[in-house]
């Protein structure tokens, strides 16, 4: 069964998960906003080769150590071609910031459906055009690593570039929310939480009645 393991990195605090097959020893980093090396070297701690970096979204601190990392391992980076005008504004999103540039990374396409390491990829437009969400089961449980749609009490910002209320709501709902209660929510910041938690109590979209 699949281990997993989710820290901040990154002057905005995102959530990096690692996670990985402890008997076949390869794995997947999701999210590497940033600290590229504190990255690898946990990776190189825990013993498994890295096969894929997945992508919630293309804001600058989602992806600020992708290259770097992209270029250590060797592997594909995926993003859903939706943010594709993201990366290729990076400088803009950074400067916006006040943060130095990051180095581009060459991304593969990510698709809904797609499976990597158990994952399965779901698209939740909303926050950016191509904001995905990863659902799968690991050694706990199962869980969702919910990129900036959903957090603990709270949802992704709509206000930046390409965001949209009206699909965040629908996107929460739609892929979201008909999860089972206990499934793990691993947002791209701040503290995990439940879908049953969130569906009763989030102030901002809570589960419309089956």
């Amino acid at each position: 069964m699949h281990k997993l393991e989710s820290f901040p990195v990154g002057p905005l605090g995102c959530n990096c998960t690692l996670l990985w097959d402890p008997e076949r020893l390869t794995g997947i980093v999701v999210d590497p906003g940033g600290e590229g090396p504190r990255i690898a070297r946990r990776v190189l701690a825990l013993g498994f080769k890295v096969t894929a970096l997945l992508h919630s979204h293309a804001h600058f601190d989602h992806v600020g150590a992708t290259r770097e990392l992209q270029e250590l391992w060797q592997c594909p980076a995926y993003l859903h071609e939706g943010d594709r005008f993201l990366i290729d504004s990076l400088d803009l999103q950074t400067g916006m910031f006040g943060m130095d540039p990051i180095p581009r990374p060459e991304t593969t396409a990510l698709l809904p459906g797609d499976v990597h390491h158990g994952m399965a990829t779901l698209h939740t437009p909303g926050h950016t055009p191509g904001s995905c969400c990863f659902h799968g089961q690991f050694d706990r449980g199962k869980v969702v690593l919910a990129g900036d749609t959903l957090f603990q009490g709270g949802v992704g910002r709509t206000d930046l570039w390409g965001g949209s209320w009206e699909q965040l709501e629908a996107s929460i709902q739609r892929e979201l929310y008909p999860m089972e209660d206990a499934t793990l929510v691993i947002p791209g910041h701040g503290p995990a939480t439940t879908i049953g938690s969130e569906a009763a109590d989030n102030p901002y979209v809570r589960r419309l009645r089956r």
